[in-house]
């Protein structure tokens, strides 16, 4: 995530602000511009009050965001109306970094939009997932006791929102940037043959353990059900990275490497987190320090480790398939 500056002071504005502490101007994001703007009752969205939106909808109505979501709770159904607020935040960072990396979500003559159903559970079951370009949430994901108990009980380090719906949205990029093209036969040699029977992996992925050494081939455990599990594990795995990093570039975080001298020289160039970069290698190389770092400053807190991953080098040939995907250029196809 970038920082921002409100338009009318240049005061630092955060991703999430509808009004600038400063000057105490009512500000909003543009989505065709990706900056904070002036905003008025006639611009902001509808859902300004409902889902606590802080986008623009310039010709009134609901903003590009709240536009793709289908489905939501009543107005009468308060703990869903809550958890619908918690969600559609997660969506906005979302929808934010797809764009800021060029992936498209619009219809195509290959491949359908996105959308969103966002259900609560209270009354009957909901199953995440995604098909067809949709993609459902159990709304329940927003109750941070919930979460926490599926967390420890899947033996997922992350579980959040946010991830979710990056996780989600892999699904639907396997359909738009793999399925059927020319990505496809490496696709299948790095993470398997999709066409394996789904329901039959998944039924066999909880009714046994992990197999041993599982983290030598896979970002995750839930990654090594099926190959458009490991897809999506792995989409979503990009995406944190690049969003992360992103973020510590925009607020000057600066990383030395364990190669580099401590204190270093003042003359020299120190490991900077890139912004921009079509160089997979270089985003590996800021990313590692920093996980180091910040996973150093937990321990200090007496928190366990923020990120708890070990990238092996089989799972980073499958992290450069899915930059070489997004940064547009054509996968090699095997050997």
């Amino acid at each position: 995530m970038r920082s921002f500056s409100c338009p009318k002071c240049g005061h630092l504005l955060f991703f999430e602000n509808s009004l600038c502490l400063n000057c105490e101007s009512e500000v909003g994001f543009d989505r065709a511009t990706a900056e904070f703007v002036l905003a008025t009752p006639a611009t902001r969205c509808d859902n300004a009050v409902l889902a606590e939106c802080n986008w623009i909808a310039p010709e009134g109505g609901l903003c590009d965001c709240c536009e793709l979501t289908r489905t939501r709770p009543s107005d009468d159904d308060a703990d869903g109306m809550a958890a619908f607020a918690r969600a559609e935040a997660a969506k906005r960072r979302l929808l934010y970094q797809l764009d800021d990396l060029g992936l498209g979500v619009e219809t195509t003559p290959d491949c359908p939009g996105l959308a969103f159903d966002l259900l609560s559970s209270v009354d009957e079951p909901v199953t995440t997932g995604h098909a067809d370009g949709v993609i459902t949430l159990d709304l329940a994901e927003g109750d941070d006791g919930h979460r926490e108990t599926m967390r420890v009980r899947l033996d997922e380090p992350y579980r959040t929102l946010l991830g979710h719906f990056r996780h989600e949205v892999g699904h639907y990029y396997w359909m738009r940037l793999v399925d059927g093209g020319p990505a496809l036969p490496t696709a299948r040699q790095l993470f398997g043959d999709e066409r394996a029977d789904y329901a039959e992996a998944l039924a066999a992925h909880y009714s046994s353990e992990p197999a041993p050494g599982w983290e030598q081939t896979h970002v995750s455990i839930y990654a090594t059900a099926h190959p458009w599990e490991d897809w999506a594990e792995t989409f979503a795995h990009y995406l944190h990275i690049r969003d992360a990093l992103q973020t510590a570039s925009a607020f000057g975080i600066v990383v030395a490497g364990p190669e580099v001298e401590v204190p270093p020289d003042p003359d020299a160039p120190l490991a900077s987190v890139p912004i921009e970069t079509d160089d997979f290698d270089d985003l590996v190389n800021s990313w590692l320090p920093l996980t180091y770092a910040l996973n150093a400053v937990n321990r200090s807190m007496g928190k366990e480790d923020l990120y708890p991953f070990v990238l092996s080098p089989a799972v980073l040939e499958k992290l450069r398939f899915v930059h070489t995907l997004v940064t547009r250029k054509p996968p090699a196809r095997p050997q």
